[in-house]
């Protein structure tokens, strides 16, 4: 069985959010980092080279692969941030509809820059979803 590529590591998340460029970026990141922060109670471990998460839970498939992910957490990507809320989106509609503008994927939230956001709306988003999965009621 294939191991995880996304795995906590020993990666500096310092070093890491330092060296985004351009420093709009960097100084986002910051502030992500302290949002995450303050609504999960989590310290911020980077995982894999390019993720910082906050948190983690268990999974087990049917299939018997099995392995931990983050709870929440975001990427400064070139083009945006990544913002990983794993309880995906159908529930959380009556937010996202609060939120400004953004893209979904399954589970990744992207926005451009937070000035473009409302930070209270965002960090419900991940407080909701941290919750979630960190008392086990995902389906």
């Amino acid at each position: 069985m294939a191991e995880n590529k996304t795995k906590p590591t020993s990666n500096s998340v310092t070093t890491f959010l330092n060296a985004c460029e351009p420093e709009q970026k960097r100084l986002e990141a910051w502030e992500l980092v302290a949002l995450f922060q303050k609504t999960t109670g989590e310290t911020a471990v980077m995982w894999g080279e390019s993720i910082v998460g906050f948190g983690k839970y268990h999974y087990k498939y049917k299939t018997g692969r099995e392995g931990d992910m983050l709870l929440t957490g975001f990427s400064p990507r070139k083009q945006n941030f990544s913002i990983y809320i794993m309880a995906g989106f159908p529930k959380y509609q009556h937010l996202l509809e609060k939120l400004g503008p953004h893209k979904t994927g399954k589970s990744c939230l992207y926005i451009k820059r937070l000035s473009d956001i409302d930070l209270n709306v965002l960090g419900e988003l991940i407080k909701t979803s941290f919750e979630t999965f960190k008392d086990k009621k995902w389906p």
